[in-house]
């Protein structure tokens, strides 16, 4: 039986690359991330970008640059949901975002839905130099769930700064094989929880984490 959590790509990854960092952030919130400016920049872009796509809003001048990435992603043909919420219940079917029941979810940048096709692209304005498509699997397996007609969702990482887009293809017939990905961290972070055992995982980046009662934080 898995224990009583609600989890995301991000949590998820914060968990795999820390456990306690996980544990003190997200379970006892003894201690809060402040932004940092990339982040700041990224959520500013993100927004930008939202309104233009749903309403038309214009780009302000220092993200016009990005306008004929955009336009191309809005010329597909198809329903456009922008910063679109999905989530899961354990059972994994649909459920809305603030759900009692949900187990998993996520926000997609931005969701077209033409017919049994679904196109997800998520903007990212860091590096590109280390790529997670496993969010992009993610963000699939919600999106079978949530639009039963359709059967192939293609998507990608849009890399702002880069002009650069990597794009990953999934398929209905694989959604068991793609859930599958994520069976091992899962089962440690549910086996965290159960026994209430949350190692930490010291690296040359412990000097940056908030988490300043960890014995690695030499800071």
């Amino acid at each position: 039986m898995m224990a009583d959590f609600t989890w995301s790509f991000s949590s998820l990854k914060q968990y795999q690359n820390c456990p306690k960092q996980y544990y003190e952030l997200t379970v006892a919130k003894n201690f809060v991330q402040a932004p940092s400016q990339a982040m700041i920049y990224g959520n500013q872009v993100h927004s930008a970008l939202e309104h233009y796509v749903k309403d038309g809003t214009e780009l302000p001048k220092n993200y016009q640059r990005f306008k004929p990435l955009v336009d191309d992603l809005t010329a597909i043909p198809g329903d456009k949901l922008t910063e679109h919420r999905m989530a899961l219940t354990k059972e994994k079917t649909p459920c809305t975002f603030g759900a009692k029941e949900r187990w998993v979810r996520g926000i997609a940048d931005i969701v077209i839905v033409d017919g049994n096709h679904a196109f997800i692209v998520d903007y990212k304005t860091g590096s590109d130099k280390y790529p997670d498509l496993k969010q992009l699997r993610l963000m699939s397996l919600m999106t079978f769930a949530h639009f039963p007609e359709v059967e192939v969702v293609k998507a990608g990482l849009l890399f702002l700064m880069h002009n650069n887009f990597m794009p990953e293809e999934y398929r209905r017939d694989d959604v068991e094989k793609s859930w599958s990905h994520f069976t091992t961290p899962l089962t440690r972070l549910d086996n965290s929880y159960e026994t209430n055992t949350w190692q930490a995982n010291p690296t040359p980046l412990c000097k940056f984490c908030p988490v300043k009662t960890c014995e690695f934080n030499k800071t």
